[in-house]
């Protein structure tokens, strides 16, 4: 298959498996290839085999028109197969509303149908992002800004300032940044978790439109 079509060819094989799962795979050589790998959700264990991890699969592939990308998988969101799962993160009501996508919590359809993809920062789980390390921010965004690189989405939509601010400008302030990223253009918003008591539903939905309509 064409390299563009792998990342969701990998995504439902993480999809059917569950975390520790060995899949045996014959994957193409490029030089991409580990970055998909990486972004689908698991570990080479050799050349034929790969070990599904507890994360998210990203939701890549040609043609979107937004790309999200989240801070990291939650537990709740590994588990349960998409991100910002848990009952209090306000994302999907507030993608709903904005227009960014059509249905809530399916990011397949949400790429199919609304050509936007979904990734994140970092692909290590956590039960919450105080457990990430600064590194891993500054590690995770590479991975993401090569993906972007390659996919060429007109606009990435990074969801948490915290990320942001960590791996590529401390100084950030919501909207569009300065610089590109990957030759795209970078919207940075709040989190939509629950915990953000800062930000209301309005200004979520708000930042989703300004990102979309390119403001």
């Amino acid at each position: 298959m064409p390299l563009v079509r792998l990342p969701i060819a990998l995504a439902r094989v993480h999809w059917s498996t569950e975390p520790g799962d060995v899949v045996e795979w014959e994957l193409p050589k490029a030089p991409r290839v580990d970055g998909v790998v990486a972004g689908a959700g698991f570990e080479r264990v050799d050349q034929r085999h790969g070990r599904r991890l507890r994360t998210l699969a990203d939701t890549v592939g040609p043609g979107m028109r937004v790309l999200v990308c989240g801070l990291n998988p939650s537990l709740i969101s590994a588990d349960i197969g998409f991100g910002f799962a848990s009952p209090s993160n306000r994302f999907w009501r507030a993608a709903t509303e904005a227009g960014l996508i059509t249905a809530p919590r399916d990011p397949l359809r949400a790429l199919t149908e609304d050509a936007v993809g979904m990734t994140d920062l970092v692909k290590r789980a956590t039960k919450g992002t105080v457990d990430l390390s600064s590194d891993e921010y500054r590690r995770g965004a590479p991975r993401v800004e090569a993906l972007v690189s390659w996919l060429k989405p007109p606009v990435v939509l990074f969801v948490g300032l915290e990320g942001w601010r960590t791996a590529i400008d401390r100084q950030a302030q919501p909207g569009f940044q300065a610089s590109t990223f990957g030759g795209a253009r970078a919207y940075v918003m709040p989190s939509t978790s629950g915990l953000n008591a800062h930000s209301r539903m309005a200004d979520l939905v708000g930042h989703m439109r300004a990102a979309t309509e390119g403001r």
